[in-house]
């Protein structure tokens, strides 16, 4: 039996009413359901938040730290739009701002993130190491992290002429962050 599976455009989910708490990706046309994490897994991105929130207030950037609330519409090569929700994303004030009377949706046309996180789950690893990770750089954006509980490893990958180079850490390694180069964290701490 062939099931048809309704299929939205970015428009068509930009304006859907979606009635509930659940988070919804867009993904070649059809709703992804966000699952709620782990304890762990939430306590990763409170935990890097606060870091992050830390560290950029020290460089004196003009830049927000925001937790799993930005949608970044996605250049896949299908016909069909997909729209990922990044578990972290820090995004000049001023786009934030510009967004302030719409969707929380950063569209092809608009500037990139400056930096987005990944936290890795059972459910995600294949799609938060591949299918992200071309996406994110066909994007644009300079700074992609992969936060992997699974492996115990941080993987930062910088944007370099079009692809991402990878530099994973493990252990009490100090992660390095060309993007917040005054982040002092070692790898250990974020399990």
């Amino acid at each position: 039996m062939v099931t048809n599976v309704k299929r939205f455009t970015f428009e068509e989910y930009l304006a859907l009413d979606k009635g509930t708490d659940i988070r919804y990706e867009l993904v070649d046309g059809e709703l992804v359901p966000m699952s709620l994490g782990t304890g762990q897994h939430t306590a990763i991105i409170r935990f890097l938040n606060r870091k992050l929130d830390q560290a950029v207030e020290e460089l004196s950037q003009p830049w927000e730290v925001i937790p799993a609330m930005v949608g970044i519409r996605s250049p896949r090569g299908t016909r069909w739009d997909t729209v990922r929700i990044p578990d972290l994303t820090i995004l000049p004030k001023s786009q934030l701002q510009e967004m302030a009377a719409r969707e929380y949706v950063i569209d092809l046309h608009e500037p990139p993130p400056i930096l987005v996180v990944e936290v890795v789950s059972e459910s995600t690893k294949s799609v938060d190491y591949r299918a992200k990770w071309v996406e994110y750089a066909a994007l644009n954006i300079t700074e992609y992290w992969i936060v992997d509980p699974l492996k115990q490893t941080i993987t930062i990958c910088n944007l370099e002429e079009g692809r991402y180079r990878d530099s994973e850490f493990r252990g009490e390694e100090m992660i390095h962050s060309p993007t917040i180069p005054n982040l002092h964290l070692a790898t250990a701490e974020m399990f």
